[in-house]
């Protein structure tokens, strides 16, 4: 059944004690808590260093029947000159326990530098290395991009052939660079008012919810869309994601 998941960036964030999270919660409680009010994390520590697969297993039970986690890929692969060297990395990276999530395990991110241009050789170097499967479950993967070079239509192209999709990304100081490559939609929403109690505009929600609707019922009604509100007014994703998951209801 096509699911639309909509959640923050990650769970620990002091400001967010006392708004979100009530007074006095523990916060080895706080992963349960949020887990419990929006329906997906993007688990973003991954990006700096390895975690531990005790701690995959953890979260995956913490959280309840249905939840997802997508999971920030390692800086390691992407922040290279030469992706083609990004192998190795990647295979720490797969090796390190994100597979413990099992059901729960949504989308791999891999964000690039505001640096990196668009070379179709040295790209395709690495999307030919993303695991498609591993122990049987399909691993899917997300690129974010952030120079206005991977507007060109090749980029597409190259994505679509291996169903890796182009993260939808709301920001000012990023390029609108988002086409439809693959079998899922994966957004990032960044630009969150701290002085609106639910981050963004009710009118803007709204537009974004109908986008949403739509992507799911593309592809034969077959689509997933995960949807992330992160950045910005960050102490108010979590209320703009539990506003967007009223919407869609």
């Amino acid at each position: 059944m096509t699911r639309i998941l909509v959640g923050i960036g990650g769970w620990t964030f002091a400001p967010w004690r006392g708004v979100f999270y009530p007074k006095g919660l523990k916060q080895a409680s706080e992963l349960d808590y949020a887990s419990r009010h929006v329906t997906s994390i993007e688990i973003n520590g991954t990006f700096y260093g390895a975690q531990k697969p005790e701690s995959f297993r953890r979260w995956r039970d913490e959280a309840p029947d249905g939840f997802v986690f997508s999971v920030k890929g390692t800086r390691y692969a992407t922040q290279r000159r030469d992706l083609a060297e990004s192998a190795s990395s990647l295979d720490r990276f797969f090796a390190g326990g994100v597979t413990e999530l099992g059901d729960k395990l949504g989308p791999v991110l891999w964000q690039f530098p505001s640096t990196t241009k668009f070379a179709e050789a040295n790209f395709a170097s690495f999307v030919e290395k993303l695991p498609q499967k591993i122990g049987g479950r399909t691993i899917r993967h997300v690129l974010e991009v952030r120079h206005e070079s991977f507007a060109d239509p090749a980029f597409a192209a190259l994505l679509r052939r291996h169903n890796v999709a182009i993260a939808l990304v709301d920001a000012e100081d990023q390029p609108a660079v988002h086409a439809d490559t693959a079998d899922f939609v994966y957004a990032r929403l960044k630009q969150a008012d701290e002085a609106l109690e639910t981050g963004y505009a009710p009118e803007a929600l709204a537009s974004w919810a109908k986008r949403f609707r739509s992507f799911a019922e593309s592809h034969g009604g077959k689509r997933d869309c995960f949807v992330y509100f992160i950045n910005g007014g960050k102490v108010r994703a979590p209320a703009a994601a539990m506003a967007f998951i009223e919407l869609l209801r």
